[in-house]
Parts: structure tokens; sequence; C-alpha cells
């Protein structure tokens, strides 16, 4: 998606949750220092033409989970660690890092592509983890991209892998551990399911 398409979108998400633009800037120029090497190629190699599976981290992931080796399997942040402990090591995982765990890094080191997220609330986690990744990593932003910081499109860790799916030209996609209407969480995530509803549909996704 072409950030300029993206724009209007980002705009409107920064106006619902009242976040900062220039927090977001920040936060990716601080990303892209921390890390300079770039495995956008090897993502596309594993999605384009292929079939892919997103990955929620709802709870109802953990019953989904049959059928779906063979395929592409993009995780959702802590997702990486259900399906991990399941025995599927995913082949990427879209997070902000706010789920990172050691788990990850062991990954990272197999051969799973960290796709890591700047945004202007986790500068924090940036600094701490994003040095300890060895293996493959690439860099993204909800802001405008730059240099070998991507915007694929897409805001939270659940929406951003399906809306790459689509940038990469996946064959098909399919979408498990996905909850939109769960009331349990806080409200800030509440609305973040919302939105994730609303980004989804646009690219014909009714979940």
């Amino acid at each position: 998606m072409k950030f300029e398409d993206w724009e209007p979108y980002y705009l409107s998400i920064l106006d619902y949750f009242g976040f900062d633009r220039a927090g977001d800037e920040e936060a990716a120029h601080i990303l892209a220092d921390l890390i300079e090497r770039d495995d956008f190629s090897l993502l596309r190699e594993m999605i384009q033409d292929l079939e892919v599976t997103v990955c929620g981290n709802a709870p109802c992931l953990k019953r989904e989970l049959d059928g779906i080796a063979g395929s592409t399997i993009l995780a959702a942040d802590a997702a990486a660690d259900v399906l991990y402990a399941a025995g599927i090591r995913p082949d990427a995982v879209f997070t902000d890092l706010d789920g990172a765990e050691e788990s990850f890094l062991a990954m990272n080191e197999e051969g799973t592509v960290m796709v890591i997220h700047a945004h202007g609330d986790n500068i924090p986690l940036l600094r701490r983890w994003a040095p300890r990744f060895t293996g493959p990593v690439i860099c993204t932003t909800q802001a405008a991209p730059f240099g070998h910081c991507y915007n694929f499109g897409g805001f939270s860790d659940g929406d951003r892998p399906v809306f790459a799916a689509e940038e990469f030209g996946a064959a098909t996609v399919t979408i498990l551990g996905f909850d939109l209407d769960d009331d349990s969480v806080d409200p800030i995530k509440r609305g973040k399911l919302r939105v994730a509803r609303r980004l989804l549909g646009m690219l014909g996704y009714d979940l």
C-alpha cells in the first residue's frame, strides 16, 4: 500500500486514540539506527504467490492450529509463543515487542523473520530488544516510510501481517486466532480491535 493511500487512515487513527505522529516518527528513526540490516527480500519470498496463514493471539488460536503446516505462517506478537509451544515455528513475527520473550530470540536465530514495529509508546522496548536479534529482521513504522523502515499498511500486530500478505501478493490468506468481539479487554485494546475490524474490512476480510 502506498503511503499516500494509507495516510488518511493513519491520521484518523491518531485522532481516534490521541496518539502523537512525532512520537511515531522518532521511534521509527531510533529503530532504523538500532537495526541497519534489511531482510525485505526474504519476507517477500516467503509470501509472494504462496498460501499464507496469519495467526492472532486470541485464546481460540490453540483450537485452530490443525492443518496450517505447509503454509507460510505469520504470527502477531505473542501468538508466536503459542505456535512455538505447539512445535510450530512461525516464518515471521510481526511485533511491537510488548509481547517479546526470550523465545523470540531463539526463533529469530532459527530463521524466523522479526518484523519489528516502531511507534511512539515502545521506544524503551526497541532499545531493550532490537539490538539482541541476530537473525533476519525488518523495520516497520505506521508513519511515513524511509530508507529500510517500511510501512505495508495496518495498525495493530494482528492486522499488519494481513496487510503485508496482501502487499507481497500472497496466493491466499487464512486468518486464525482473531476475536475482534472480545469485551474482556481494556478500553484501549477494545478500540484497537474496532480499528482492526475496519482496516481488515478495507481488504475484504469480514471478521
